[in-house]
């Protein structure tokens, strides 16, 4: 008989315990790949693969290759968070140690941190297009500035910033109703911005074609590997801390059905609306305009510049929720369970988003690409020891009561509670796909693949010794 494993407090609350009333349906989850998919840096995004050269069917099967790729690491990350109604950190456990799971939970939850900042900025400048339409005269406090940022910047920061505290203080319930709604609610304002765009332009001079120059041969096949690698990176965050949000949903099933609506049907109908309003752009204002507040701001009907702020305002306030808010809520939570609740650590990092001044960040691109770069290289090694330990290690078998003792006699204990060989990888993965990124040029696009493939094979080496010794001990207990 299994001896019972006793719970640590060093490693439970009522936020990381296994959720038992898991009630989201397929649609939950496509919502949730709606918040994740309509925002300002998505529409950017889209509009940007067609910059790269590439004609409208080059760039339709690069982002159909690359958002398969993450439907398959969405499924395969959702999948043990689903089954144990855990959390990411949680699931980490299993890998890296009931201890060692704080290394991707802080390593997500510091970049989670980093792009709540940017993503509160990107929504305050369309909460000022409404400020400015409604109050002309606060205009005036766009003259003096404080750390680098406008009075009026601080104001629109400063509301968008208590605007998402208000939504996350009112728990995951919450949260779930505002982006069940927000999504479709946002697919209805693009429809209206689109047409309206078109109107404008004439669909005649609407092209799919965005690029200076038209690529073929080897140089377009090259373009579409980047294009892909990129829409890959582009979600691998989300994508990583997945299980925080499939934890809820009643079964694998509904859960998969959720992310092929989410993901594949619903980027590439988003990518669609954003690529005919950026080259609506061209006709109606005479140059290509890629930032979709821009495009709002400069247009004369009052009531399409109202809606077009407010649906950017809820995409972007919707994407920072779903990718960078609950994220570290749970990351910061597994360190210090006792110590620190799922919305205080949401706002931890809220908190220290504000201390990095991140309109200083979004506003030097150097730093945004190094930040891009070095964020792929350590996620990537992070799916590779995961899903190899989860898929290959366990077979896809979850002790539950493991992951929440610190008994010797749990699976997930190793050595002090910490799994050396899963930390092993993750340098070693980690340092190959920064120098990948940094200095090889040419591999720079692919740092998520590379430490993701570098950190799978090394730690499946580095587990043999465990499987074989797991295994003598099997064959033993059966005689």
């Amino acid at each position: 008989m299994e001896k019972e494993l006793p719970v640590s407090p060093r490693l439970s609350n009522e936020d990381l315990a296994p959720e038992q009333k898991q009630k989201w349906g397929w649609y939950s989850i496509f919502a949730f790949w709606m918040s994740d998919v309509h925002s300002v840096g998505g529409y950017v995004f889209a509009a940007s693969l067609f910059a790269l050269g590439l004609n409208g069917i080059q760039v339709f099967i690069s982002l159909l290759a690359g958002i398969s790729i993450v439907l398959v690491f969405a499924n395969l990350m959702g999948k043990p968070g689903q089954k144990a109604g855990v959390p990411f950190p949680v699931v980490a456990r299993m890998s890296f140690g009931v201890f060692g799971a704080n290394i991707p939970a802080v390593i997500r939850g510091l970049i989670a941190v980093v792009w709540y900042g940017i993503q509160t900025y990107l929504a305050s400048s369309s909460f000022i297009i409404l400020l400015l339409y409604f109050f002309p005269s606060t205009e005036q406090l766009a003259q003096h500035s404080f750390l680098g940022l406008s009075y009026l910047g601080w104001v629109g920061f400063t509301s968008m910033w208590i605007l998402q505290a208000v939504v996350f203080m009112f728990g995951m319930d919450v949260i779930r109703k505002v982006i069940d709604w927000s999504g479709p609610a946002i697919y209805l304002a693009m429809f209206a911005l689109c047409g309206y765009m078109i109107n404008l332009a004439g669909w005649e001079n609407i092209s799919f074609n965005l690029g200076k120059q038209s690529l073929v041969g080897s140089d377009a096949i090259v373009q579409m590997l980047i294009a892909t690698a990129l829409v890959a990176g582009y979600f691998a965050g989300p994508t990583l801390n997945f299980s925080d949000f499939s934890r809820y949903c009643v079964s694998y099933k509904e859960l998969k059905i959720g992310n092929i609506l989410g993901l594949p049907v619903n980027f590439i109908l988003f990518s669609l609306f954003s690529v005919i309003i950026v080259s609506a752009s061209i006709p109606v204002f005479g140059e290509m305009i890629v930032d979709p507040v821009e495009t709002v701001k400069r247009l004369d009907s009052g009531m399409i510049t109202v809606l077009g702020a407010l649906t950017f305002i809820f995409a972007t306030v919707g994407i920072n929720i779903v990718a960078n808010f609950v994220a570290p809520a749970f990351d910061f939570s597994n360190v210090s369970p006792q110590k620190i609740s799922f919305k205080m650590g949401g706002f931890i990092a809220a908190f220290g988003s504000v201390l990095l001044t991140p309109w200083n960040l979004f506003n030097n691109p150097e730093v945004i690409h190094y930040t891009v770069d070095v964020l792929a290289a350590m996620i990537g090694p992070l799916y590779g020891i995961i899903i190899v330990d989860y898929y290959i290690i366990k077979k896809s078998q979850i002790h539950v009561p493991s992951l929440y003792t610190e008994s010797p006699n749990g699976q997930y204990w190793y050595k002090n509670g910490i799994n050396m060989n899963s930390v092993y990888a993750l340098l070693v993965a980690s340092a190959v796909a920064i120098i990948a990124t940094f200095f090889v040029v040419e591999l720079a696009n692919y740092a998520l693949f590379i430490g993701g493939f570098v950190s799978a094979l090394v730690y499946r080496i580095l587990m043999e010794k465990r499987l074989a010794w797991a295994s003598q001990s099997s064959l033993a207990k059966q005689q």
